[in-house]
């Protein structure tokens, strides 16, 4: 891959070759326009963090049908579980459904190692015209009257000029900042992930967790394995490997001074967790931010000539009964496309037509999704639900279940018994109900 021409002029200008720059890389190179997709990393997904869950099938499925069958797809979901956990204990809730949708194609999700899936989704895009630069790190915004006009890259012959560029280069956006667009986050609205890519042999992951033939399944984790760190943990089955990691808010971390790694040690010694990594070998290891703050976190999204997208505009859903980020990230990369389609066949790219965004983003769900949970993160992000809740229901069950010779325990009398235990007033009880209500019921 060569530089272009010096002053070469492009209809597009993408910066990161994610989920979200490569869509709408793809969309806008298919609409016939001239596309530029910039990626720092030596190729797409180079920079990205090995082991995801995609949720996104059914959108991805209408720019490449039946994509899955070309895709470098690790296994279909067909199963969640949510565990609470306290330090001995695991009560899990567990979905499992072989119905349209997850047993079947289009299926609901797949896990993929994003190197690999970032890579073949770029190349997507490159296939239907976009010119892919990699190697490219992006140092500053063009201006022109006012108006960006493009990007300065870190090499010779390193301005180059589009007519609207999008901005998906991650959590710390450099280009939203440098265009006055986002804030600096604080540093509750922001968790660090650490995370393994362990190997084992796929007939042992097909009987350990009783799947068959191409099944995954996806666990979640709250309560003791993140001590008194605000955070959870996860679990993900690909074709020979695991992958698995904690992630723990960067303000918790630091206040409970607890280094990532040893909770992610911790969480692999966990009794309901030791057995299911038993006898794997650690492939790679990573981290990564992630916005965890939704709705309030949110920058402005579009300025005369940029808009942003993906991770740079905070689109990862942390609500608890969801955890979505790369669906987000490709509808509004391609939110974004579908706005500078129309912006290049008006001629226009002030920031009162590229405002057309918002409409795309709704149209395709993202801001209707993040307004509707926007309560739900800094309750889901808060002690209660991720550290107390979760250990109080292990350690109830445990009780409930235990047989010592003991009178039956009821349930009430239980509830009230393991509230006292860990101090937790009726005050308390109905605000976080009510908190509950706001975020999920209506």
């Amino acid at each position: 891959m060569t530089a272009p021409p010096a002053k070469e002029q492009f209809d597009v200008i993408i910066v990161g070759a994610g989920p979200a720059g490569s869509a709408a890389a793809l969309l806008s190179a298919r609409a016939g326009l001239k596309v530029m997709l910039l990626e720092r990393g030596e190729y797409p997904g180079a920079k990205n963090v090995s082991g995801a869950v995609f949720y996104g099938s059914a959108i991805l499925n209408e720019l490449i049908p039946n994509w899955w069958e070309h895709a470098p797809v690790e296994r279909h979901i067909c199963r969640r579980d949510i565990a609470f956990m306290s330090p001995t204990t695991s009560v899990a809730l567990d979905f499992h459904c072989v119905g349209d949708g997850y047993g079947t194609a289009p299926y609901n999700g797949f896990t993929v190692l994003r190197p690999k899936f970032d890579r073949w989704l770029a190349a997507q895009a490159e296939a239907a015209g976009a010119f892919v630069l990699t190697s490219a790190v992006v140092d500053d915004v063009l201006r022109e009257n006012g108006r960006i006009v493009g990007v300065r890259v870190r090499r010779e012959q390193g301005e180059i000029y589009g007519n609207v560029v999008i901005a998906c280069d991650g959590v710390n956006s450099f280009l939203a900042k440098k265009a006055g667009l986002q804030r600096t986050f604080h540093p509750h609205e922001l968790s660090l992930g650490v995370k393994e890519v362990v190997g084992l042999d796929p007939a042992i992951i097909q009987d350990r967790f009783r799947l068959n033939d191409n099944d995954g399944i996806a666990f979640e984790y709250l309560g003791a394995i993140t001590e008194d760190v605000h955070g959870g943990a996860f679990l993900y089955t690909n074709r020979d490997s695991l992958s698995l990691g904690v992630i723990g808010q960067i303000s918790s971390l630091v206040e409970r001074r607890k280094r990532p790694y040893e909770l992610l040690e911790r969480f692999k010694a966990h009794p309901a967790v030791a057995p299911l990594v038993r006898g794997s070998k650690l492939r790679e290891y990573s981290a990564h931010l992630i916005p965890e703050s939704g709705w309030a976190m949110k920058p402005k999204l579009y300025t005369d000539g940029m808009l942003v997208a993906g991770d740079a505009a905070g689109f990862c859903l942390a609500a608890g009964l969801y955890l979505e980020g790369m669906n987000y990230a490709m509808q509004s990369g391609l939110a974004a496309a579908e706005t500078a389609i129309a912006a290049c066949a008006r001629g226009n790219f002030s920031a009162r037509t590229l405002a057309a965004y918002q409409k795309h983003l709704k149209q395709r769900h993202v801001s209707t999704d993040f307004r509707a949970y926007r309560h739900a993160p800094s309750f889901v992000n808060g002690p209660r639900l991720q550290n107390l809740y979760p250990e109080m229901v292990a350690c109830g069950m445990e009780q409930l279940f235990r047989v010592d010779g003991a009178p039956k325990r009821k349930i009430l009398p239980l509830a009230y018994r393991m509230a006292r235990q860990f101090e937790m007033k009726p005050g308390q009880l109905f605000r976080d109900a009510y908190q509950v209500a706001r975020a999920y019921l209506w």
